[in-house]
């Protein structure tokens, strides 16, 4: 079973190099004092026309972490800007607080290229821990 949509031929050329869709991403988190690769993992991450947005992540349980929703918009010719939010929770299943993701996106064709922030919030809003992660990504 193919995952990839079928496409006419002018209209996969018409959609090539926007970010609207959705996409598989190799999701790398860093270090980021000095870029050090801490672990990779995929995502999904889909862009509606709108500026919505939704993500889903390998990089953790279903139980802990909630799918992230938020928006996106055009920046440059090829770059966009995002933020998604997510609920994190313990073992338990009680809330433990919320990841926000801030990405600046690059396509070029079919391809994506992602420079993000991670930040974690306890349930009073207080800034906890944060992070940096790149992704590669194709369009589905």
């Amino acid at each position: 079973m193919s995952l990839v949509p079928m496409r006419a031929a002018d209209d996969s050329r018409s959609q090539a190099g926007k970010l609207e869709g959705t996409w598989f991403t190799q999701v790398t988190i860093r270090d980021c004092q000095n870029g050090a690769v801490l672990r990779t993992f995929s995502a999904l991450n889909t862009f509606n026309s709108g500026g919505t947005m939704t993500d889903t992540t390998t990089g953790a349980s279903p139980s802990l972490r909630s799918p992230g929703l938020g928006k996106w918009e055009k920046a440059g010719s090829k770059t966009y800007n995002a933020i998604s939010l997510a609920f994190l929770f313990n073992s338990a299943g009680i809330w433990t607080g919320t990841q926000k993701l801030a990405h600046t996106i690059e396509v070029v064709g079919n391809n994506s290229t992602f420079t993000s922030t991670n930040q974690i919030f306890d349930p009073s809003g207080t800034l906890v821990n944060t992070g940096c992660a790149t992704a590669v990504g194709q369009q589905m």
